[in-house]
């Protein structure tokens, strides 16, 4: 991919928050790979679901550094930003997980609203009205949309917010917040929601993780309700490129959608993992891995559909899925296979074990 700035400008210094989780480790590892940029800042709070062992390959590149800290520390975000002269923040910090926001709603509203106020005040008083060059991107999701019916279209940009979770409204109200930023402030901001990503580095709580690892340990694999729940999916690289693309060119104050172009239920991600795994490990003992399937009880307000509208991105900037899913999932499987140390060490980890206990009793 050929670099293009914004304008005449190019971004150079890059703080990327929660870039020690799943999408923003995979980001960090983009953007290095991907431009000219001089500095990379991960600043990350470390939480059960983020991990340095994301980063490994990078630790010693001298355009990257790590920051342990919390983006609710205005002060130090603030100093941060002056050591380092960022120019452009890449906000993926945020609680995301729907069944933990279920039982602890109060965390979500402390990371995902009152962290994001933390960090557009602390760009708007480093920055001091000067934006030349300079922007905010936050990075959203699908479910503060609500849920769709069978027949519905999917969603645009114009869509109303109606979040049926503690999480989605969490993320709604940062949506708001940043976009009060530029219309008061005139902070320089995008914003993109996403739809489910998937791909290498996703914590194990998450669906497509879960199952992986449930099948090379011969575990039951839970699914909700009866597993009819439709997702648009996209490919974690995939996403990593849309941002990119928003960031080189996407018109300050507005909102892209990037999706997957699917939708598949959860019942057919289960099925085609399980397949996945069969031929890849035929000589397993948990061979045909879909007898590892249970259903059990559906969580509360479990929204049915999404999908997402991406012809604005398409139209403006360009972008395309290009993983498709069946490719994408191959691909993920095979990171997983390929990482067991990764896998094992997040398992046996006291936070992990603790959820499944909670979440699922009995196990963990």
């Amino acid at each position: 991919m050929d670099w293009v700035g914004r304008g005449n400008s190019r971004m150079k210094n890059v703080l990327v928050t929660g870039g020690a989780g799943f999408i923003g480790s995979n980001f960090i590892h983009h953007l290095l790979a991907r431009t000219p940029v001089q500095r990379v800042v991960n600043l990350d709070a470390l939480t059960y679901a983020g991990t340095p062992a994301n980063l490994a390959e990078v630790q010693n590149d001298t355009r990257y550094r790590f920051v342990h800290a919390d983006i609710c520390d205005g002060e130090k975000v603030q100093a941060l930003l002056r050591e380092e002269h960022v120019d452009t923040i890449v906000h993926f910090a945020a609680d995301t997980h729907v069944d933990r926001s279920i039982r602890d709603p109060e965390t979500f509203y402390q990371t995902n609203v009152l962290g994001t106020l933390r960090l557009l005040e602390a760009a708007r008083a480093v920055w001091a009205g000067d934006y030349t060059g300079k922007r905010f991107h936050h990075i959203s999701t699908d479910e503060v949309y609500g849920t769709l019916e069978p027949g519905d279209p999917p969603f645009s940009e114009s869509t109303p917010y109606i979040p049926r979770s503690p999480y989605a409204a969490s993320k709604a109200a940062a949506d708001h917040l940043v976009r009060s930023f530029f219309h008061t402030y005139g902070l320089p901001v995008t914003l993109s929601n996403c739809s489910n990503n998937y791909g290498p580095r996703q914590y194990p709580e998450k669906f497509i993780p879960l199952v992986i690892q449930r099948c090379l340990r011969g575990e039951r694999i839970p699914i909700y309700g009866d597993g009819r729940q439709i997702r648009d999916w996209i490919y974690v690289e995939d996403h990593c490129c849309g941002i990119l693309r928003i960031l080189q060119d996407g018109r300050p104050g507005e909102t892209y959608h990037l999706g997957g172009g699917n939708q598949p239920t959860n019942l057919e991600i289960a099925n085609l993992i399980c397949d996945l795994m069969d031929r890849k490990r035929p000589q397993s003992a948990q061979v045909p891995h879909r007898r590892l399937l249970q259903f059990i009880t559906d969580r509360p307000g479990h929204d049915r559909r999404y999908a997402m509208d991406c012809t604005k991105i398409e139209r403006e900037l360009g972008w395309t899925p290009q993983i498709h899913l069946a490719e994408g999932l191959e691909q993920t499987v095979d990171w997983y296979l390929d990482h067991p140390e990764w896998l094992e060490a997040v398992i046996q980890a006291e936070p992990y074990r603790a959820w499944m206990h909670e979440q699922y009793p009995g196990e963990g």
